[in-house]
């Protein structure tokens, strides 16, 4: 009985020359189909690939990251040459440049509450802060905070601030002796062996934290009557933020966002005070004109290139699928090391698909989003194509690793929803260095005749060659003076609609409400 039951029966088939021969036959088909279906992939896969890039090419898109890089620049010219940038790459370098009094102080003074007006910094917190460190005294869960925003009580705090940055001098003077020069090239390593996260960028931290310490310095000496060395920390803060505007990486691009919006500070500070003399505000007016929409577009083409070179080092095994997800954050709970097995084991036709299919939606979700030439960015298309993306993508199933790496949209899932909000951020950052080059020149008329202008068109030519137009409606921006002496200066925000000048719940609300640049005299409440 035993010798015929089923497994012995079983194996001594499989052990004959018959089962062999077949098992064979069927590897060998099994096999064959298998070639068939790698060397379809890889043909289909390729000639889509080749047919959509030639398309782009011949509108004139650039897609490899190798154009994007900047140019080498003589060191004599380059600001980024001077010692301590150069320190800011060196692996034996860390963030202790700023690890100072002002590193420890701003964990202690905390944000304004409220966030729908733009306010001035607390110096006196600062102060208070400063003063705990000094007498040792940083215990506890405490906070340093006031609401002292009157010019004296400013005036009181401002010398106690600026004696607390005075550890950060010997940088900072560094960084603004190095400004004079008069490009910038950054040594960044670019290694076109290795996806973007592998792009070391550690002069974005660095340049961050200059720029918020010359902010603060810049509000204190305003609140000091010293408005020249105010100026002076200004155009070190604008001339940072431009620093890296031809680095192709989206985070350079917000980098230089934030910087602006901490330049902007002390000059809305200085017009508040009307501490600005006309010399330094034609200045400031001429380092305004930033063109953040054209900058977008070179951002944008800067990461499909990446999204390519992506794909192409993942086709040569140089990075596996698993590797990638996690270097942008994406943790455990997904299933990476089966997605990095998939990987691996896909033809190279899956490669050529997923090149397809991210510069396809990428293409989609900014087609008709904003124009570079005219300056105008376009909120309810963006919307629809967030929507479409969205959709196509489908988080509930493809958004999952697996079903992303089969499906061709593993980099598109990766990638495309960091691309959502960087329009409105570019549309804010448009409104808010346009909003200030208008308050400078609304200033400037102000000192020459008395008064605020009825309009803005009475400042062109004389106190503005150009007026700015809106981003997000390609028209005037909305002005008007206030009863209290004063004006409203805003933009229709990203609701598309004209409030009057009413705010939403934040200052650059995304729901709801305008995009308000306000100024009262220093005497009103």
């Amino acid at each position: 009985m035993v010798d015929r039951s089923p497994p012995v029966r079983l194996f001594r088939w499989l052990c004959s020359w018959r089962g062999i021969r077949r098992l064979l036959i069927v590897l060998a088909w099994t096999l064959t189909i298998v070639a068939l279906l790698y060397g379809e992939e890889n043909w289909r896969g390729r000639r889509v690939w080749t047919k959509y890039r030639h398309e782009l090419e011949a509108r004139g898109e650039q897609l490899d990251l190798e154009a994007f890089i900047p140019k080498p620049i003589p060191d004599e010219q380059n600001f980024a040459a001077t010692p301590i940038v150069v320190s800011w790459f060196s692996q034996r370098t860390n963030s202790q440049h700023w690890a100072d009094d002002y590193s420890r102080a701003s964990a202690w003074v905390p944000s304004p509450k409220d966030n729908r007006h733009r306010q001035y910094i607390d110096l006196v917190g600062w102060q208070m802060a400063y003063e705990a460190i000094r007498s040792g005294d940083l215990t506890g869960n405490k906070s340093f905070e006031s609401d002292k925003t009157d010019l004296e009580s400013r005036a009181k705090a401002a010398p106690a601030v600026l004696e607390g940055l005075k550890v950060s001098e010997t940088n900072l003077a560094e960084l603004r002796s190095a400004a004079r020069r008069p490009s910038v090239r950054y040594p960044v390593f670019y290694n076109l062996e290795t996806p973007s996260p592998g792009i070391l960028l550690p002069h974005l931290a660095h340049v961050k934290a200059a720029c918020n310490h010359l902010e603060l310095r810049a509000c204190a000496a305003l609140a000091a009557g010293q408005s020249e060395n105010a100026l002076e920390d200004v155009r070190l803060i604008l001339y940072l933020a431009d620093s890296f505007k031809d680095e192709p990486f989206l985070i350079s691009y917000l980098v230089r966002i934030a910087c602006l919006q901490l330049g902007v500070q002390p000059i809305w500070e200085g017009l508040a005070e009307r501490r600005w003399s006309d010399v330094q505000l034609q200045e400031l007016q001429k380092r305004l004109q930033f063109d953040f929409l054209g900058a977008l577009k070179r951002s944008k083409d800067g990461e499909r290139a990446i999204g390519i070179l992506t794909a192409d080092l993942l086709r040569q095994n140089r990075y596996s699928v698993g590797d990638l997800w996690y270097s942008y954050g994406y943790l455990s709970d997904e299933p990476t090391a089966m997605a990095s097995l998939v990987g691996r084991m896909a033809p190279h036709g899956w490669y050529y698909q997923e090149r397809f299919n991210f510069c396809r939606l990428y293409e989609n979700q900014l087609r008709g989003a904003f124009d570079a030439v005219k300056k105008r960015i376009f909120p309810s298309q963006i919307a629809i194509r967030s929507h479409e993306l969205e959709k196509a993508l489908d988080w509930g199933h493809l958004g999952r690793t697996l079903d992303a790496v089969i499906h061709h949209h593993f980099l598109a899932t990766l990638l495309l929803p960091q691309l959502e909000t960087v329009p409105r951020k570019a549309a804010i950052a448009q409104a808010t260095s346009d909003q200030a080059a208008l308050a400078c020149a609304l200033e400037r008329y102000r000192l020459a005749n008395g008064q605020f202008p009825e309009t803005l068109e009475s400042l062109a030519p004389k106190y503005l060659s150009r007026l700015p137009n809106d981003p997000i409606t390609g028209e005037s921006y909305k002005y008007h003076r206030s009863d209290a002496g004063g004006f409203i200066l805003y933009s229709v925000g990203w609701d598309e609609r004209d409030d009057g000048g009413v705010r939403g719940k934040t200052r650059y609300d995304d729901k709801n409400g305008d995009w308000v640049w306000e100024s009262r005299p220093p005497s009103a409440p």
